[in-house]
């Protein structure tokens, strides 16, 4: 073949796409169909609780027409980080809704191939053991004996070597865990005899779908076609179009070099990339090099649960408490730490959304807004203690007799009534390393289902 086409039909799974773009897409007879479904982008929370991203109807909604699609052309369709973090649990879930869509189709023998990608602690276990993992990053916490026997799941992001041999096995509808987001593209590329290097540039910048167009949006549909000395990125919505900046912009995206991606197995080099208009609203990409890695590791992604939340939203409207709000609320923090004062294991935060909201001390602009949201958040060993902080907090600060009050009424206006949240358990990766392995399909099991 001179050339294949994939067609992403959103950024993530259950994000949604307009149908007209994706039948526009299918006109152009696609060898794929290929989604990313994952993400850490939410923290660790959907990993730690064994939950989903999205909502079930709004994956099944994207899922029919592709679904649908793909078994009546006869091309693949492939699912990568299934349920959001790709663990045993969201891809059942996965797995569940994809029968539905299949059964209320009508089609019958559907082959589906499952791709595994928890990783046995005893394994990881091992690999510390024989100093094979390593943190990803400086900022990565210790991976102690006891945070480790916290950790509920462990994941690890698959390359394309697994996704190549379900396709090898003409599966219809491959169900991958958690996957280093290209390789689902790269997979095919690999299975029609490209090039890995334009394979995995390619998904890295379908993998997101129409984000990489202008104007950028997850929530729609992307073509990629792949030739032997590059690729083509072309937009399936006439609202939009690609240009050589947008194209090469997402080709920053989610990096921490310019030109280098390290993926599972290999490095990918963009350094000598040239990325020219082609059509009106389409860009061709050449120039990209992949460089196999000395040592093949995969990325561990792994949550603890750490403490359980409840939180307030409320505003604050009065120009005075605004003007000296940071020290009033670290006296009303003193005066909860006092009444509390047999507790120590929790924390009260305030985010005063309109000064410093989003980046705390970092915030350059130091001018007082009319009004300020004010999130008061509490973390504690249990709900029960999370609930009982945060209200004496609330209300120490709803009374608070600040210097200048005119007014005894309350200090806080409160947009829901209970005002105070329980949120439930809160999670953090406690496992963020690369693991040494032999080769790329070691830790990633496949099983064949027929619907």
């Amino acid at each position: 073949m001179t050339s294949i086409k994939i067609l992403a039909p959103c950024g993530i799974l259950g994000y949604g796409y307009p149908l007209d773009s994706f039948m526009k897409g299918m006109r152009q007879h696609p060898d794929a169909i290929v989604v990313d479904a994952g993400s850490t982008d939410a923290g660790p929370h959907k990993l730690g609780a064994g939950v989903a991203i999205v909502s079930k109807q709004a994956c099944k909604k994207d899922l029919t027409p592709m679904i649908t699609c793909g078994l009546k052309e006869k091309i693949p369709v492939i699912i990568g980080s299934a349920g959001g973090s790709g663990s045993k649990v969201h891809v059942e879930w996965t797995y569940d809704i994809v029968k539905d869509v299949i059964k209320e189709s009508g089609f019958k023998n559907v082959k589906i191939a499952i791709i595994w990608a928890d990783i046995p602690k005893t394994a990881v276990k091992k690999g510390i053991e024989a100093g094979s993992v390593q943190p990803l990053g400086k900022s990565i916490p210790e991976l102690t004996r006891e945070r480790f026997e916290k950790t509920t799941r462990i994941v690890a992001q698959m390359g394309h070597e697994p996704i190549l041999k379900a396709l090898e096995d003409k599966a219809d509808i491959i169900i991958c865990g958690r996957a280093y987001d290209p390789s689902p593209f790269a997979a095919v590329a690999a299975f029609y005899g490209f090039d890995l290097a334009y394979g995995y540039h390619m998904g890295k910048i379908l993998e997101c779908a129409a984000l990489c167009a202008v104007p950028g949006t997850t929530k729609d549909c992307i073509l990629g076609t792949l030739y032997e000395d590059g690729f083509l990125v072309s937009p399936l919505s006439s609202s939009r179009k690609c240009t050589p900046l947008s194209v090469a912009a997402h080709t920053f995206y989610e990096k921490d070099h310019p030109y280098l991606l390290h993926g599972p197995g290999y490095i990918l080099n963009l350094e000598n990339c040239s990325f020219r208009k082609k059509t009106e609203n389409s860009v061709f990409v050449t120039g990209s090099q992949i460089i196999p890695a000395e040592v093949y590791c995969i990325k561990l992604e792994g949550a603890m649960q750490v403490a359980y939340r409840t939180f307030v939203v409320a505003g604050v409207r009065d120009p005075l408490m605004i003007s000296q709000i940071e020290s009033i609320q670290e006296t009303a923090r003193c005066q909860v730490a006092a009444y509390y004062s047999e507790y120590d294991e929790y924390t009260i935060r305030f985010i005063n959304y309109g000064i410093n909201g989003v980046m705390g001390k970092l915030e350059p602009e130091n001018g007082k807004p009319h009004e300020v949201g004010v999130i008061i958040d509490v973390l504690a060993g249990s709900q029960e203690m999370a609930d009982a902080i945060c209200a004496t907090t609330r209300s120490t600060l709803l009374h608070f007799g600040y210097e200048g009050r005119k007014s005894t009424a309350g200090n806080l206006a409160f947009p829901f009534a209970p005002s105070d949240v329980s949120y439930g358990a809160v999670y953090e990766f406690s496992v963020y390393h690369l693991m040494e392995v032999p080769d790329g399909e070691n830790f990633f099991p496949r099983e064949v289902r027929i619907i």
